[in-house]
């Protein structure tokens, strides 16, 4: 019988929070432009959403990413990703989602050293930054070594469903010792056969997009008339409704 895997929604704000609270969800992921593959959020943006937590009931993990376009980061971008790091915890949240690389695209282990020391013993997730090594099981032993609590993984691929053979291999070599989180376009349709893998979590944002000018789409966000995305409570449900049946 396959073990049902706690759920994670990655969300933008408090309402993410809420809904991911209504669904039974046991974490969020909280970031803020999840277009862009999500970045740090504001300390406005966190301090309600620990609060939004603290009433639903959920973990919330904050995303710490001081910039999109990969992860290999300058000495400068590695400070503020530690200063963010303390931050997140000391307002109360539960984890910290990281992840860096070196020169190579291998794990950048001091700088990983220096961020989970930074988290003072919370909960450290390695993010997608493993799905971009050369070798996803190589770097998930280069995180178990590290003392990390999680990966969050595709298994190498675009979306976790076209990896799950690397996300099979995963949970084998992780042995118990490492949670494996699988994400990236986890839908209704894809939950369940993932969740058959074995994976510990299941990672997904649920949300859609939401336009103001009435459905006619001009311009883009940037010009300030474009759609913005939100969490939404009918596609977590349906994801959740999938692993359940």
């Amino acid at each position: 019988m396959t073990r049902t895997p706690a759920i994670e929604i990655a969300v933008q704000d408090p309402a993410g929070v809420r809904i991911a609270g209504a669904v039974g969800a046991a974490r969020v992921e909280l970031a803020q432009a999840l277009a862009l593959g999500g970045l740090t959020p504001s300390p406005a943006t966190l301090d309600l959403s620990i609060d939004a937590a603290h009433a639903v009931g959920v973990e919330v993990h904050v995303l710490v990413r001081p910039r999109a376009g990969g992860f290999r980061y300058s000495a400068d971008e590695i400070a503020i990703a530690e200063n963010d790091v303390r931050r997140a915890i000391e307002a109360g949240a539960d984890g910290v989602v990281i992840g860096a690389l070196d020169d190579e695209g291998l794990l950048d282990i001091p700088a990983m050293r220096r961020l989970r020391d930074a988290a003072g013993g919370a909960s450290v997730t390695l993010h997608r930054a493993i799905d971009v090594t050369p070798d996803p099981v190589a770097t998930l032993v280069a995180a178990r070594s590290l003392g990390l609590r999680r990966v969050l993984t595709s298994g190498g691929a675009s979306v976790a469903i076209d990896g799950i053979d690397t996300l099979r291999a995963l949970v084998a070599e992780a042995a118990g010792e490492i949670e494996i989180m699988a994400g990236s376009g986890v839908d209704a349709a894809s939950a369940a056969a993932l969740a058959a893998v074995g994976v510990d979590a299941l990672h997904f944002s649920a949300k859609r997009t939401v336009s103001e000018d009435g459905g006619v789409r001009m311009g883009s966000a940037a010009d300030g008339v474009g759609g913005y995305e939100v969490t939404d409570l009918e596609i977590a449900q349906g994801v959740i409704a999938a692993l359940s049946s």
